[in-house]
């Protein structure tokens, strides 16, 4: 078929192995691992000794060195907590040569090679709008419930935003829930938080690497209009059986990994497989040890299980199956009872081919994912999205230079109900196909780094081609001091379903091509353009500069524009069917949507401190969120001023074996939408034929004007300590000891209207947690 994209892959393709021919020297590549678990490392830096010539590892462990002259080298690589290894290597004319590389567990740690290693990767990738979490960066927060968590790092990300330790919802740069796009092994997941926003469906013992993307990223992602969280799990153990079980107040655990072929060294193929399974019983275990908060015990329980297998080549090749199992449930008193499950399996594998400076990877996955609300007063909610997506990559690397190029083929089907405030029903059924193709080019320019790219994203459903292109730079100004910008256009389908009315927000339901849409858009300025497609769309500008003031203290600074210039919302004034019996009515009366504009723009300073145990991350965040739908000019509900978090850890004691970590939170009041009053309302159960002097009546509640109060200012320290035994070379226990608001902050949680009485978030909340790793 001579389809647009289909041609654009063409062009790339010559254009990349022209570029290839044209290229002399020789190439090493290869991978690093962890000589005792198999496991590759990543981020670190392989290097020439003695020349300015190498190159870092990435997710995979893979590295690629190429335009190296012919001749004898030392191949050397330094990683915190291993020994440094080097190889003599001998590097020939229009060759490449493989060595995988396995590094060994260090006696003596040195720590300051991390800040080195951090460094290099700052002035060689743009990173814009970008932070790289590992399990041992997440490790550094209170252990909330005996257990770190994605979930709690996430908070104290510059720009992300968190409504609560309860039905907590992500809010990222002034974009809503819905327009994040969250992978786990490169498949999308729909909602990876948990009703009780203390956890993520991410255990962190099975993260290898996340990274987030909170706006400005390249063209290799598509489909959202705000940011991206892209998970990486980790391959089960290839040299031993391993685990890990664990216990505390708030849930249990259970891990077990190890070898179906064990790993034996170089020039050998593995195979492993990874097993875990949590489940919090919190709804009855809070019956004995948190009466105090309510006497009927927290509503909240989960249970998460996830399954990996994998199979490695000799040459650094490997090919990955995984599938999970989440589930979650919530009962907030009298008020709503949620439920959701979202269970998917898939592949992916990366493929090193012999001959060829080339990386391929791809992903084949399917997931399904189904969300159930009852409310008091309100017939029943439910949204289900079910769909696979696949994909492959390409990734080429000339000197320092990279081209990277790749395609994605997404299908999914949406069904959803839903009742608005007015009683009004919005159904529907859709199925939805989309395909995508990106280009990306690095290159380095003496100082500067180019980084442009081109999404085009093809929405099949609705027969509109987008095309998206993307720009990343950074001009190291000198050793210490680099500045940074990026901007790109991006394009979604998916539209979310719910109420800024909700009594508690957690319903969260999936729409896609949403045809019941005003013809004509009125922006701020009085504007009125033609509406031609649902498509949701935003632009992106950010720029910033990183400092490094000493090796061990470091700044990030970013401003940053989200111009919405497409956003589709559910219709809350919606009180007509639209049909021709209400054809004089207007579309705001009478249209299941709405189409708005908006901005989301700031600013956010993050100051980091890293030197032996010590550690500081401090974060300040200025938000403004302005929607303006056609009428009036609006901010949303997560549009909040000010937020503030400071994070300190220590490690000391022999071999680090005490921890004490702390964090602290600041955020000023959101915006909510204040009650006017109350009236008696007929619900006219008998018609037209009713009679209201004998019917009874309904309680009604008038609102006020959107949004226009703000609530009290949100603030929480939490505070953990965690002691490690080491039994023997593979075998601890650790006793974590936290307390969620030290101080017991009484932050309100929603303001219940029916019954007149404010619901406060979690107040102090001390736990404890036991596990055993081998």
């Amino acid at each position: 078929m001579d389809h647009p994209l289909s041609r654009l892959l063409s062009l790339l393709t010559a254009l990349v192995l022209s570029s290839l021919m044209m290229a002399q020297n020789g190439t090493i590549r290869g991978f690093v691992y962890d000589a005792e678990n198999g496991e590759p490392v990543i981020f670190t830096n392989v290097v020439l000794k003695g020349t300015s010539i190498g190159a870092a590892t990435d997710v995979n462990g893979y590295y690629s060195i190429s335009k190296i002259p012919p001749g004898s080298y030392t191949l050397s690589v330094t990683y915190l907590g291993y020994d440094t290894l080097t190889k003599e290597v001998e590097v020939a004319n229009n060759k490449i040569l493989t060595e995988n590389l396995y590094l060994k567990k260090a006696v003596i740690q040195m720590r300051e090679f991390v800040v080195t290693a951090e460094k290099q990767e700052a002035q060689s990738q743009v990173r814009t709008g970008l932070v790289k979490l590992d399990p041992k960066q997440i490790e550094r927060l209170p252990a909330i419930g005996g257990e770190s968590d994605l979930a709690q790092y996430l908070q104290v990300v510059p720009g992300v935003i968190f409504t609560g330790d309860q039905g907590g919802q992500l809010y990222v740069r002034g974009g809503s829930p819905i327009m994040n796009k969250v992978m786990l092994d490169g498949m999308v997941l729909y909602n990876p938080f948990h009703s009780i926003g203390l956890f993520s469906v991410f255990d962190n013992d099975i993260i290898r690497n996340a990274d987030i993307y909170t706006g400005g990223f390249n063209a290799e992602h598509g489909g959202r209009i705000s940011s991206v969280m892209d998970i990486t799990t980790r391959d089960g153990n290839k040299t031993r059986l391993a685990g890990k079980i664990g216990a505390s107040t708030f849930a249990g655990k259970a891990m077990l990994e190890g070898p179906f072929k064990k790993q034996t060294g170089p020039g050998a193929g593995s195979s492993s497989f990874l097993l875990n399974v949590r489940h919090s019983y919190l709804d009855e275990s809070s019956k004995v040890f948190y009466t105090y908060v309510d006497t009927a015990g927290l509503p909240f329980t989960f249970t998460d299980a996830y399954g990996k297998v994998s199979f490695n080549g000799a040459n650094g090749s490997k090919f990955n199956l995984f599938g999970f199992n989440f589930r979650d449930g919530v009962r907030y008193r009298a008020v709503s009872d949620l439920n959701w499950n979202n269970w998917g399996a898939g592949t992916n594998f990366v493929l090193v081919p012999g001959g060829s400076a080339v990386l391929i990877d791809g992903i084949f996955s399917f997931s399904n994912y189904r969300i159930e609300l009852s409310e008091s007063g309100l017939p029943p909610r439910s949204s289900e999205i079910a769909g696979f997506n696949g994909g492959l990559n390409f990734k080429y690397f000339l000197g320092d230079d990279e081209v990277r190029y790749g395609m994605e083929v997404i299908g999914f089907r949406t069904d959803f109900s839903f009742f608005n405030s007015s009683g009004q029903q919005i159904s529907q059924s859709e199925n939805t196909s989309e395909l995508a193709a990106y280009v990306r080019f690095k290159k380095t320019l003496g100082r500067v780094i180019i980084d442009p790219g081109l999404h085009v994203h093809y929405y099949a459903s609705l027969a509109v081609i987008n095309l998206e292109p993307r720009l990343g730079l950074k001009w190291n100004v000198s050793d210490n001091f680099r500045f940074k910008l990026s901007a790109g256009r991006y394009s979604q389908n998916l539209v979310a379903a719910n109420s800024d009315r909700d009594v508690v927000n957690l319903f969260y339901g999936f729409l896609s091509s949403p045809d019941n849409l005003p013809e004509t858009l009125t922006e701020q300025d009085g504007t009125v353009r033609e509406i031609k497609d649902p498509l949701q769309r935003a632009n992106h500008y950010i720029a910033g500069f990183e400092v490094d003031m000493g090796r061990f203290l470091t700044a990030n600074i970013e401003g940053y524009l989200k111009d919405f210039r497409q956003v589709t919302n559910l219709n809350r004034n919606k009180i007509f069917n639209d049909s021709p019996d209400f054809a004089d009515e207007p579309d705001e009366l009478k249209k299941d949507f709405i189409v708005e504009t908006g901005q989301a723009y700031g600013g956010d300073i993050l100051l980091k401190y890293e030197r032996d145990g010590l550690f500081f991350w401090t974060v300040y965040s200025l938000t403004f969120v302005e929607r303006f739908d056609g009428q009036q000019l609006y901010n949303p509900i997560w549009d909040r001023r000010h937020n503030v978090n400071l994070v300190a850890s220590y490690a000391f004691g022999r071999h680090d074996n005490w921890k004490v970590n702390a964090r602290w939170n600041f955020g000023s009041g959101f915006p909510f939408t204040p009650t006017q009053g109350y009236i008696q309302g007929n619900p006219f159960t008998g018609g037209i034929g009713s009679d209201y002097t004998t019917s009874n009546s309904d309680l009604t509640l008038l609102f006020g004007d959107l949004n226009a109060n703000r609530l009290p200012a949100y603030h929480r320290f939490d505070l953990g300590l965690t002691k490690t035994w080491d039994l023997s070379e593979h075998s601890s226990v650790d006793l974590d000891i936290s307390v969620t608001n030290l101080y017991n902050r009484e932050n309100i949680f929603y303001y219940d209207r029916t019954r007149n009485e404010r619901v406060d978030q979690l107040p102090i909340l001390p736990s404890v947690g036991l596990s055993w790793s081998f």
